[in-house]
C-alpha cells in the first residue's frame, strides 16, 4: 500500500502544480490584458477627439479630451489640443492654463508656446504673447507661424512697418503661405505702397483664384484708385467665397486687417449698396 500511496501523492502533486501554473498564468493575463485594452481604447478616444476638433464640433471634442486626459494626464499633445478647443469655445484663460501645463510636460516643443500666444492675444495680453513667439523664434528663426503671429501682434499694436517685415519673413519661410503674403500686402497698403500692393495682389489672385482675402483687399484698393468695374468683379468673387468680408468688426478684430484698407472696403460697400 505504501508504494501505491507514493504514486498517488506524486500524481496529486502534478495536478496541484498544473492548477497553480494555470492560476498564475490567468493572473498574469488579468494584469496584462487591461493595460493593452486601455492603450487601445485610449488611442481610439484620442483619434475621436482629434476628429471632432478638426470638424469644429468643439463641445463634443472637449468632452472627449476630458475623458482622455483623465486616463492619460501627462499626454502633452492632448492637453494642448484641449486648450485649443477651449479657446474656440471662448475660454481663453482655461486655454492658457492648458497650454502652460503642456509646456511643463513638453518644454522643448514650440506648439504649446504658439497656442498659448494665440490665447494670450485673445485677451490682449500682448507682452505675454510676444514672449511666447520670441521664445519660438530664438530657437526656430524660420518658424513661419510664429513670424506671422508676431506680425499680427505688431499690427494690433499699430506698428504696421514691423508687421510688414514679419509677414514678409513668414512668406519667405513658407512660400505657399498665401495668408502671410496677403497680410504683407495689406500692411504695405496701410503704409501707402500701393504700387507694390497691386503687383502682389494680382500675383496672388492669379495663383490662388479662390482666395477671398486677396480679392477683397484688391477690391478696396481698386475702389480707392477709381477702378470701379474691376473692383465690383473682384468683390463679387470675394463675397461669394466668404461673406464675412462685409463686416468691419470681423475684418479688424478677427482677420485683423489694418484700419486703412478696412475703411476703404467699407466705403466701397456703402457706395455699392446705394
Amino acid at each position: 500500500m505504501r508504494g501505491e500511496e507514493m504514486i498517488w501523492l506524486r500524481m496529486l502533486k502534478k495536478v496541484i502544480f498544473k492548477f497553480l501554473g494555470f492560476l498564475l498564468l490567468s493572473c498574469v493575463l488579468l494584469f496584462i490584458q487591461p493595460v493593452s485594452t486601455l492603450a487601445q481604447s485610449g488611442e481610439s478616444l484620442f483619434q475621436k477627439a482629434l476628429l471632432m476638433s478638426r470638424q469644429g464640433n468643439f463641445p463634443e471634442a472637449l468632452s472627449l479630451w476630458d475623458r482622455y486626459i483623465q486616463l492619460f494626464p501627462t499626454d502633452a499633445s492632448a492637453v494642448s489640443n484641449r486648450g485649443n478647443v477651449l479657446l474656440a469655445l471662448g475660454e481663453p484663460e482655461r486655454a492658457i492654463d492648458d497650454q502652460t501645463r503642456a509646456i511643463e510636460l513638453m518644454p522643448s516643443d514650440p506648439d504649446p508656446h504658439l497656442n498659448r500666444g494665440i490665447a494670450e492675444e485673445a485677451l490682449q495680453y500682448w507682452n505675454q504673447a510676444e514672449l511666447d513667439y520670441i521664445w519660438i523664434l530664438d530657437r526656430f528663426p524660420s518658424d513661419s507661424s510664429a513670424l506671422y503671429n508676431l506680425g499680427n501682434l505688431r499690427g494690433s499694436q499699430g506698428d504696421w512697418q514691423q508687421a510688414e517685415v514679419l509677414f514678409n519673413k513668414a512668406a519667405l519661410a513658407k512660400p505657399d503661405f498665401a495668408l502671410a503674403r496677403s497680410s504683407k500686402a495689406l500692411a504695405s497698403y496701410e503704409l501707402g505702397k500701393l504700387d507694390e500692393v497691386e503687383a502682389e495682389l494680382r500675383q496672388l489672385i492669379r495663383r490662388y483664384p479662390m482666395f477671398a482675402d486677396a480679392r477683397a483687399a484688391f477690391s478696396a484698393m481698386l475702389w480707392r484708385e477709381g477702378c470701379f468695374g474691376e473692383a465690383e468683379s473682384n468683390w463679387e468673387a470675394a463675397v461669394g467665397l466668404d461673406s464675412r468680408y462685409r463686416e468691419a468688426e470681423w475684418l479688424l478684430n478677427i482677420r485683423r486687417w489694418p484700419p486703412g484698407p478696412t475703411a476703404d472696403l467699407m466705403s466701397f460697400l456703402s457706395l455699392d449698396s446705394l
